[in-house]
């Protein structure tokens, strides 16, 4: 049997920490993922996920994702259930993340700039471990790579030679 759930989204609102009494770390927040497909009117609709996250990583999502944060999320579906305060079962269904994946620059979209910018690094270490904090000349000398959006068929003003046999047509 399998029980995978993978989502790309959105945060609503800032991640929500609390701590068990044996001192267990959970975080849990809503991901509005969007529908690939548009209603009636042309508008492209969203469905809220709730997710939970436990332990270190919980912390994690705490400090470094807000609301409007885009957040990748790998885990499981469970559903759960309790009795509310009228004495009737309450039903919850939640992904249950065992990764949660940050998908872009803390700074980005001005966040972080309350706390006075980006100063921690969720990626441990030295800021240069973070590829969001290197410039593109250093990840090109120690990875390399080049940048996605440069093009590498690009002749810079000189004749290709091609010949017909490297061609697939």
């Amino acid at each position: 049997m399998m029980n995978r759930v993978v989502l790309v989204g959105r945060l609503t609102k800032d991640p929500d920490l609390r701590y068990l009494p044996n001192g267990t770390a959970v975080a849990t927040f809503t991901l509005a993922v969007n529908r690939t497909f548009t209603n009636q009117q042309g508008e492209r609709e969203a469905d809220f996920i709730n997710c939970v996250v436990w332990r270190k990583p919980a912390e994690n999502v705490a400090n470094f994702l807000k609301k409007g944060s885009l957040a990748g999320v790998d885990g499981r579906l469970q559903t759960r259930n309790y009795e509310g305060q009228d004495g009737r079962k309450v039903y919850v269904t939640e992904v249950v993340a065992e990764s949660v994946q940050f998908l872009e620059p803390r700074n980005s979209n001005n966040q972080g700039q309350s706390q006075g910018g980006y100063n921690q690094n969720p990626y441990g270490g030295t800021p240069q471990d973070n590829p969001f904090s290197q410039n593109q000349n250093q990840r090109n000398q120690n990875n390399n790579y080049s940048r996605a959006d440069e093009d590498p068929f690009a002749n810079d003003g000189k004749p290709i030679d091609i010949s017909d046999d490297d061609l697939p047509f």
